[in-house]
C-alpha cells in the first residue's frame, strides 16, 4: 500500500466529506444518549498544508471563511479555525478523526482503525489524553466485526478507503455496508467514494441498490466533467440510514460549496435518495 493522504489533505473531496461528517455528528447529537463513532480508514489525523500539499489550493484554500449562508459550512469553517488556533499554525488541517473528536460529547465514544502502523502511531500521539477514544492498527474492513453492534446501540460508521485498487475497494465497501447493516441495522453509515469514471460509478451504484433494504442518500460534488482524464473528477458520499432532514439540508449547502470551490463552473452536484422499495430484496 503506497497511499499517503498527506498529499491530498484539504482537497475538494476532503472538504466535501468533512462538512458531511460534521453534519452527521450534529444530527446524532440531537439526542442525549451517547453513540459510537467508528472510522475504518483513519489516517494520521493531522496535516500541515505548508509542506507541499498542493491539492489544498483547489479545496480548502478556496473556501470562504466568512459569509457562508448555511450553518453546515459555517460550522466547518469554525472547526477549522479552532483547530488552527489550537495548533498555532494557520496552515494546519485536521483529518476526520480530529474533526470528529472536536464534535463528540462526554457521553460519546470513538474508535479509529488505520492499516499503516506508522500512521496509526501518529494519530495515537495526536489524540493522546483524549477520553473515550481508541486507536487501532489493522484492517478497518475486518475490524467492523469486532466493534459492531456497539453497546450504545447508536452510532456512525465512517468508511473511507484509499481506492488504490478501485474496483476491489468498491466491492469491499459494498461488503462492509452489507455487513454493518447485518450487525447493526439502525446504525448510520457514511462511505466516501471517488468519481473518476462514470461507468464505474453507475455500475457500482446499481449493484449496491440491489442489496440495500433501507433508506440511503447519495450526495455527489464534481468540479470536472465526470469522465475527464484528471486524477479525481468528483467526490461522493453514500449515507445509509440518513438522519432526519439530512438530504434537505444537503440541497442547501452542497450547491453553495460547489459555487465556492468550482471556479471554472464546469462541475455540479447531485443528491439522490433511495427508498427501501426501490431496492431488490436480498
Amino acid at each position: 500500500m503506497k497511499y499517503r493522504h498527506t498529499y491530498h489533505a484539504g482537497n475538494f473531496a476532503d472538504v466535501h466529506k468533512h462538512v458531511t461528517l460534521l453534519a452527521l455528528l450534529e444530527a446524532l447529537k440531537r439526542k442525549d444518549k451517547g453513540f459510537l463513532y467508528l472510522e475504518t480508514h483513519a489516517g494520521r489525523g493531522t496535516y500541515d498544508l505548508s509542506q507541499g500539499a498542493t491539492e489544498a489550493e483547489g479545496g480548502v484554500a478556496r473556501l470562504s471563511t466568512s459569509g457562508s449562508s448555511s450553518e453546515e459550512l459555517q460550522q466547518y469553517a469554525a472547526t477549522l479555525s479552532g483547530y488552527r488556533a489550537q495548533q498555532g499554525n494557520p496552515r494546519a488541517y485536521p483529518g476526520s478523526p480530529l474533526i470528529a473528536v472536536q464534535a463528540l460529547r462526554a457521553q460519546d465514544r470513538a474508535v479509529f482503525v488505520e492499516l499503516l502502523h506508522t500512521e496509526a502511531r501518529v494519530l495515537e500521539h495526536a489524540l493522546a489524553g483524549t477520553p473515550r477514544v481508541r486507536v487501532e492498527s489493522g484492517d478497518g474492513f475486518e475490524r467492523l466485526r469486532a466493534w459492531l453492534p456497539p453497546l450504545e446501540r447508536r452510532g456512525l460508521t465512517f468508511i473511507d478507503p484509499p481506492y488504490e485498487e478501485t474496483s476491489r475497494d468498491f466491492s469491499r465497501v459494498t461488503a462492509a455496508v452489507t455487513e454493518t447493516l447485518r450487525r447493526f441495522p439502525t446504525g448510520v453509515i457514511a462511505a466516501w467514494y471517488p468519481i473518476k469514471e462514470e461507468h464505474t460509478i453507475t455500475a457500482w451504484q446499481a449493484a449496491l441498490e440491489q442489496q440495500l433494504v433501507c433508506d440511503a442518500v447519495m450526495a455527489e460534488l464534481w468540479l470536472y466533467r465526470r469522465d475527464s482524464r484528471v486524477a479525481l473528477n468528483g467526490s461522493g458520499m453514500l449515507i445509509v440510514n440518513p438522519p432526519y432532514l439530512l438530504a434537505e439540508r444537503m440541497r442547501v449547502w452542497l450547491p453553495e460549496l460547489q459555487a465556492q470551490l468550482d471556479v471554472a463552473q464546469s462541475g455540479g452536484t447531485s443528491i439522490r435518495t433511495l427508498a427501501p422499495g426501490q431496492a431488490m430484496p436480498r
